[in-house]
């Protein structure tokens, strides 16, 4: 079968689509026929080693798939071939990635894709969706009495946290650049841009009573600046920002009950990920969740979709790599 792969952690011109032997499902395992992988910024992490997670090479690299069920092995009895699947966690933790003909995949790690949902939607939006649904939900415990700022609203986190946010009946304030502004104000968010030199003053306007929760996915946010605008308990959860380093007095936490909450989807557990893949099939079904626009190519461009992400030259679209 053809897969893209590694033979060593480095830069985007180590990805080679080679032959590699169509892997054979063991007991409590599947195999999945591959019809599209997304391309994350996380999956750049882990092909250059800024991510250390377990890796055998050779390595194929990619984190979600969506494709059928192919082959079934021992003690697998809630799946049948044909069964139309999705996969947000290939790709580290020792597993083998996505980006390849087949996958092999454990099935407390497979959900079924919604009917009314297109598949190749559904594989560009999981990564952004799950992460903005756990970090808003599990995490930041947000209810539809909370106010939520969502920093970074029209990248793929932002956006589908905003989403997600307003779906659930919480007030949203969103920063984000000024061509975005209207697209998000039409969603419902108030939104501000981010270059403003009053940011923080219309941050502070916005927030009579504070925020509940703070969602930062543009990795810029200033804790000092920010963690006195929260409300009592409230909390700010960074998924961004792996370099970013900053100061913060700790009276402003705890005199206040507040949190400050790091979370990366790679040490999402096995229930928290369905919990999340749950819902974020339900928003797409019910178009809570839209996918942007979205950059069709196949397997053999994958170590130029890498480079593109690293360049930044990869904006308002998500890359879809289709291997079937």
């Amino acid at each position: 079968m053809r897969a893209a792969v590694i033979h060593e952690l480095g830069a985007a011109d180590t990805i080679h689509v080679e032959r590699v032997p169509v892997p054979t499902p063991g007991r409590g395992e599947v195999l999945v026929r591959v019809t599209a992988t997304a391309v994350n910024h996380v999956d750049t992490f882990v092909r250059s080693g800024v991510y250390r997670t377990p890796i055998s090479f050779p390595f194929v690299i990619g984190r979600d798939l969506v494709g059928t069920v192919e082959g079934l092995g021992d003690e697998v009895d809630h799946l049948q071939l044909g069964d139309a699947v999705w996969c947000t966690s290939l790709g580290h933790g020792g597993r083998q990635g996505a980006a390849s003909a087949f996958a092999i995949v454990s099935p407390d790690r497979l959900y079924p894709v919604p009917q009314q949902v297109d598949p190749i939607e559904l594989v560009a939006l999981a990564h952004p969706a799950s992460t903005a649904w756990l970090a808003l939900f599990e995490h930041g415990a947000l209810t539809a009495s909370h106010t939520v700022v969502v920093e970074g609203g029209a990248g793929n986190v932002g956006a589908c946290a905003i989403a997600l946010a307003l779906a659930a009946g919480a007030v949203v304030v969103a920063t984000a650049g000024a061509r975005s502004l209207d697209a998000l104000r039409a969603a419902g968010a108030q939104a501000l841009d981010y270059r403003s030199p009053r940011l923080r003053a219309e941050l502070r306007a916005s927030l009579p009573n504070g925020a509940d929760l703070w969602l930062d996915t543009s990795g810029t946010l200033a804790l000092t600046e920010t963690v006195p605008l929260l409300a009592e308990r409230g909390r700010v959860v960074l998924v961004a920002g792996a370099a970013r380093e900053d100061t913060l007095r700790f009276g402003d936490l705890y005199m206040h009950d507040r949190a400050v909450d790091g979370f990366a989807i790679s040490n999402a557990t096995v229930d928290e990920l369905s919990r999340a893949a749950r819902a974020v099939g339900e928003a797409l079904a019910n178009g809570i969740l839209r996918a942007p626009d979205i950059q069709r190519l196949p397997l053999e461009r994958a170590a130029e979709a890498h480079a593109a992400l690293e360049a930044g030259k990869v904006r308002g679209t998500r890359i879809v790599l289709v291997t079937g």
